[in-house]
């Protein structure tokens, strides 16, 4: 049962935060240490995409559902029975739904934020594939 749901700007400001508390120092680093981002095959930009990936996957798990971002603004991922989030969740919400939105071109990335906006239990598309909802409630 979804209780406290977040809403979409909520939602969008953590991924914001997020971004740049991971992303922006991650992306100076490599760009000292690889080709400046050129390229998007370079064994640096690959090092931080999957910093990047490894950071969305694993910091939920072992910080109740949070991302640092999400923190800051009070928000978390929870299963849709309430609790905390596992490795499978996870795995699905990153992976499948990565793919799924790299293949539709970004469109299923637009649906997800219309469902969050228009929907009452505000659950995106890798929330609804992976078993999740993203909460105000605490720990």
């Amino acid at each position: 049962m979804v209780k406290h749901p977040a809403g979409f700007w909520i939602r969008v400001g953590a991924a914001l935060l997020d971004g740049l508390i991971v992303s922006l120092p991650l992306g100076i680093i490599a760009s000292f240490i690889g080709d400046g981002g050129q390229d998007p095959t370079s064994s640096s930009q690959l090092f931080v995409n999957l910093i990047i990936f490894l950071y969305g996957l694993l910091v939920p798990l072992y910080w109740s559902g949070y991302t640092v971002g999400k923190r800051i603004v009070g928000i978390r991922i929870l299963r849709i029975d309430g609790e905390n989030v596992r490795i499978t969740n996870m795995l699905i919400r990153t992976v499948v739904t990565g793919l799924l939105y790299a293949f539709t071109f970004g469109i299923a990335v637009i649906v997800s934020a219309i469902m969050v906006g228009a929907r009452k239990d505000k659950r995106s598309l890798h929330d609804l594939i992976a078993g999740t909802y993203v909460t105000y409630q605490k720990p």
